[in-house]
């Protein structure tokens, strides 16, 4: 709807992965995973209310559906949401804590490496901020992942569902993109031997 998801587009797409746009919550049907891109929170909850898409897509991620939200997609994803304006869109389904903006204006962007816990590698992954968002806190659901040196949270998860301050997909770097391709693998093949398992 708005925001770098062409970034996404171009590192799953070269991963493999066959991607849609979901605008209309017709787009929703059959999907094996969601990235909420980075761009304008507010922008991207007022689109997802005004285009019907809001309701259908926080049930089908309470069900079960993986999501990664990148920056303005972690905002969205957050139960509570610190520096909002009055009545902002939100999903509010992962138990974080974010602040918007909390790393300073766009003139104010860093990269910086960060090692991931749970990505199966050592190596610090390239994490790009551009007024990112500060996850303060995470609830007993969600685990923190990944910490700047001072130890400020800036990645978590809980269970199918990520969530990064940072811009995975402006980097060369697919690993992150990756492991979310896993996840949503992990997770098709589970609901499949479930549903399996339930037939008579």
């Amino acid at each position: 709807m708005q925001g770098a998801f062409f970034e996404h587009v171009r590192i799953l797409t070269k991963l493999g992965a066959t991607v849609r746009e979901v605008r209309l919550p017709r787009d929703l049907d059959g999907l094996d995973g969601i990235i909420l891109p980075g761009g304008e929170s507010t922008t991207i909850g007022k689109l997802l209310e005004a285009w019907d898409v809001l309701v259908p897509l926080r049930s089908a991620i309470v069900r079960g559906l993986p999501c990664w939200g990148t920056c303005a997609g972690a905002i969205l994803m957050a139960r509570h949401v610190s520096g909002t304006l009055p009545g902002q869109p939100l999903l509010s389904v992962m138990d974080i804590s974010v602040r918007r903006n909390a790393f300073g204006r766009q003139v104010q962007s860093f990269e910086t490496g960060i090692v991931i816990d749970g990505m199966d590698t050592d190596v610090p992954f390239p994490a790009m901020f551009i007024r990112a968002p500060k996850i303060e806190s995470v609830g007993p659901d969600a685990t923190a992942i990944a910490t700047l040196d001072d130890g400020t949270i800036v990645a978590a998860r809980q269970g199918n569902w990520l969530a990064t301050s940072f811009h995975p997909e402006l980097t060369s770097d697919p690993r992150f993109h990756t492991w979310f391709l896993d996840i949503a693998l992990a997770n098709r093949e589970h609901s499949s031997a479930f549903a399996g398992a339930a037939m008579p």
